[in-house]
């Protein structure tokens, strides 16, 4: 899952000669609020709809409009994990992938790494969430698993957070296998671990929207 597997290459990158009514015209026809800058195969940053709009002058070439976010990229090869990151720390919705000679490669949309993100957490599998709140110090995945498991229950995937109700305590999410989570549940508090919330999923839920819902209550945003 690393960044060029999801390169965009329906968005195309401006020259720093194009003009700013053509960037607003690409955006308007894409659907897309915002536009990577080259320059010689170089990364110069991105130019949004919004600054356009503000400038109201068409004929502008983008050489001479400011640009934003010139470190929001990634190298070709980082995994999935360090675009969400990039893209969260600049507010962006697009990353741009360079290879290791800083040659401009195309973009990722946030759209395509969530969905990246999703598949490589299990979000669209049956089954449900469990959050629990621990100590680091108690964080110990096999434990867990080996409790999780003696209830026929399987661990797809996991998630660390920090608590925000405590400096000294994580929030661990973990999606199962199984949508029932009442045995799981008990068998984990009887062993000492708090679990501060849960989501059971129905048999027969899809569509996009469930998909995406999941994802948000997994991430518990």
């Amino acid at each position: 899952m690393q960044a060029y597997e999801f390169i965009n290459n329906l968005i195309p990158p401006l020259k720093l000669t194009d003009r700013a009514g053509m960037a607003l015209a690409w955006m308007e026809e894409i659907r897309i609020d915002s536009l990577p800058v080259t320059d010689q195969g170089r990364f110069l940053g991105f130019i949004s709809d919004e600054v356009i709009f503000d400038l109201n002058e068409p004929e502008k070439p983008i050489g001479s409009i400011e640009l934003e976010a010139g470190s929001c990229w990634v190298y070709s090869n980082k995994h999935i994990y360090d675009v969400l990151r990039v893209a969260s720390e600049h507010q962006s919705n697009l990353v741009a992938v360079l290879d290791r000679e800083n040659t401009y490669l195309g973009v990722v949309t946030m759209e395509d790494a969530i969905s990246a993100f999703a598949d490589s957490l299990s979000i669209k599998s049956q089954g449900s969430v469990l959050i629990l709140s621990l100590a680091m110090t108690d964080y110990h995945l096999s434990e867990i698993s080996r409790l999780v498991e003696s209830e026929n229950t399987k661990i797809l995937s996991s998630f660390i957070t920090n608590d925000p109700l405590d400096d000294s305590k994580i929030k661990l999410t973990l999606k199962l296998d199984k949508p029932e989570l009442r045995h799981v549940k008990a068998t984990l508090e009887r062993f000492g671990y708090w679990v501060i919330d849960h989501y059971q999923e129905e048999t027969g839920v899809s569509g996009e929207e469930d998909r995406i819902g999941n994802l948000l209550r997994f991430l518990d945003i």
